[in-house]
């Protein structure tokens, strides 16, 4: 059966007056998969996704949401439909009620108690959680919050960026858990950035080694096994001591 994409990306470059960050990259995020993007920092991931969440314009290219031209969309729609997660779990002051309500309350709606308690539980917290201070949350809760914040929007896509990389174990094994549940439930598309290969290896169906603003070697995720570009291979030696 052939693969659907879920982000075809066409020839897209992405500069500032200063640097050329993103050069032509053309390529597609298959639709259902869970894809790891790994590389070197400055290599330009977040880039990329901020180019795919509607945040950046490209320079030159086109980005196709399930076929449809990203500039298309309104902007507000566009979030909604592609969720991000970032690394730093940004949290408003106040209740966790108040952090999760904000992505409803953007869109003009008001977060009711019963989905409230379904998206905190789905993220494995318990409900009282919600009427605790967001400040009093340790990080894995606060990452925890963030998601379930995106997940009620209930993304078709799902943007992560290194948001287990202050965690500690126990924790970082929970999202992982968590992402491929709502992967296999779903069917959401999940796009990860990770530092970490064995993280990579893991979850992911798929990568992409981003290099200098470039695809330097995409594929199945066990292209890392036998990697054939040599920066690729230098690279994955160098992540793997």
């Amino acid at each position: 059966m052939k693969q659907q994409a879920a982000i075809t990306l066409q020839d897209v470059v992405y500069e500032t007056e200063k640097n050329k960050i993103i050069h032509g990259i053309t390529g597609m995020f298959t639709k259902g998969k869970i894809t790891a993007i790994i590389g070197p920092s400055g290599a330009g991931k977040t880039t990329l996704f901020r180019l795919c969440n509607g945040l950046l314009s490209p320079s030159d290219g086109n980005i196709l949401i399930d076929g449809e031209d990203i500039l298309t969309f309104d902007p507000v729609n566009l979030r909604r439909r592609v969720g991000i997660v970032l690394q730093q779990a940004t949290m408003l002051e106040g209740s966790v009620r108040d952090n999760v309500a904000l992505s409803l309350q953007l869109a003009g709606k008001e977060l009711k108690q019963d989905e409230a308690e379904r998206i905190i539980q789905e993220v494995g917290l318990e409900a009282e959680i919600l009427d605790r201070k967001s400040r009093d949350l340790s990080g894995g809760q606060k990452q925890k919050v963030s998601i379930a914040r995106t997940l009620l929007n209930e993304p078709e896509i799902l943007l992560l960026d290194e948001i287990t990389s202050s965690l500690d174990r126990v924790s970082k094994q929970d999202i992982e858990n968590l992402m491929r549940r709502i992967n296999s439930e779903y069917g959401t598309t999940i796009i990860w950035i990770t530092h970490n290969l064995e993280q990579a290896k893991s979850v992911a169906d798929e990568v992409w080694v981003m290099m200098n603003g470039t695809i330097a070697e995409a594929g199945p995720i066990d292209i890392l096994d036998h990697p054939e570009n040599d920066a690729v291979k230098h690279f994955v030696m160098e992540e793997e001591k």
